[in-house]
Formats: structure tokens, sequence, C-alpha cells
């Protein structure tokens, strides 16, 4: 895919972004809210750590794209699925969804149309579903199957209260038809769509959502296969 060559990149934590920043030339440092310069498979690249949470991704996404001419943002990390995935597999987003935004009603949860209120209207009215580029994301998923990574795509979903058990993780499932959880997309990609700017977000599979056991996760794993996958997409685009 052809892609002009400035190519933002922002994850939450410096864990996530270890081995992708390996990678980069000079290799960038791990610290929070530093935008950092180098060069990855011939690309310019500008790497970002939000910190953990929608307001934290928010605020670190305005400070790249108000002081950075950015073509392109790759959000990567970690997430859980509601799927059943395996440990390890990468999930591309198809639509990021705020999970909790909304009215708590007598008869259960109720999306932001009820309010009326959209939470942003340019050319259309988002409310809690913010869909990516179908194109840009097909393009990634693509070749990473060709790469020989699991790759499922679909709806993510994102939540200020992560999920610890089986029943939430079924509910937030069914709710949005959703295939993993974050803790910062739709932020991110809200961000993004203000300043038309696309976006691939890219999440590598740490556990799935079920009654909370942290033994049975890794981490490391998911964003060691994470890094994998964005580098791969660098190396692909023109």
């Amino acid at each position: 895919m052809k892609m002009k060559s400035k190519i933002g990149l922002i994850t939450a934590t410096p864990m996530e972004s270890l081995e992708l920043r390996r990678r980069i030339r000079p290799e960038p440092d791990d610290t929070n809210k530093v935008v950092y310069e180098g060069k990855l498979h011939d690309k310019s690249v500008f790497l970002t750590h939000s910190g953990v949470g929608k307001v934290n991704a928010a605020h670190s996404m305005t400070i790249m794209l108000e002081n950075y001419d950015i073509d392109l943002v790759v959000l990567f990390g970690i997430g859980g699925a509601y799927t059943r995935m395996a440990q390890g597999d990468i999930a591309v987003a198809q639509n990021e969804n705020y999970a909790e935004e909304g009215v708590l009603t007598q008869d259960g949860w109720q999306p932001m149309e009820l309010t009326g209120f959209p939470l942003l209207e340019n050319e259309k009215k988002y409310y809690n579903t913010f869909p990516l580029d179908m194109e840009i994301s097909g393009f990634a998923a693509s070749a990473l199957d060709e790469a020989g990574l699991h790759v499922h795509s679909g709806n993510f979903v994102t939540v200020s209260q992560c999920s610890g058990t089986t029943e939430t993780g079924q509910l937030l499932m069914k709710r949005f038809n959703g295939i993993c959880e974050n803790t910062e997309g739709a932020a991110v990609v809200h961000i993004c769509t203000m300043y038309g700017i696309p976006v691939i977000e890219i999440r590598g599979i740490s556990n799935i959502v079920e009654d909370r056991d942290m033994g049975k996760w890794d981490i490391k794993g998911a964003a060691s296969n994470c890094c994998k996958a964005v580098s791969e997409i660098l190396r692909r685009l023109e």
C-alpha cells in the first residue's frame, strides 16, 4: 500500500514498545509523554508512550498531531480477547467502541444515541462507535496474515474498567460484537478522526477475558508479537 512516510506510533507503556524501540534508529527512550523521532524500514516514525487510559491517550495523541505532520497513526499494544483467540494472536481493529459512555436505565445500559449528544460531529455524527479506514485496516490484516501471524479482524472495545469476569466479557462482546478490549483505543481513534488522520490499531492478545487470573496471562509474549506485527506493517508500506 502506498502511504506518505510520516508515521506516528503510539502505545500506552514502554513495556509494550520494547522490541519495536530496539528496531528504531536512533533507539527511543522509554519516557512517557515525549515524542521520539527516528527511522524504521526507511520510514520517518514518531513514537510516544501515552500512559494508560483514555485521557492520557487523547492527550498524547493531540500533542503529536499538533506538533508533527503525521500521515498515518499506528496504535499498538496488548489486549484481552473476548473470543477464543490464542495468547499471542494479533487483532486488527475495524471499529473502536467506547464501552461505558451512555445511560444506565432501568432497562439496562443504553448507548450515547439515547442522550442525543454525539461525542463528535463533523461530516457525520459519532456516538459510541468510531470506524477505522477499512482499506488500510484490511491491508494491515492481509500483510500480517501473509507474514504468517495468526490475525483476527473485528470490533474493539475501549473500557475504563478492565473486565475481570467472564460475565462482563460476554456482556461487552455481545453489546458491540467485539473481539477484544483495551483502555486507550477509542480515544486515539476519536482524536485522529477530529484531525482527519487514518489509524491502524494492532493488539497482541495477552489473555482471554474471563474470571481474572493473571497467572494465565502472557503479557511479554503478546507485546513481543505486537511489535513484530507493527514492524512488518511498516516494512510493507511504500
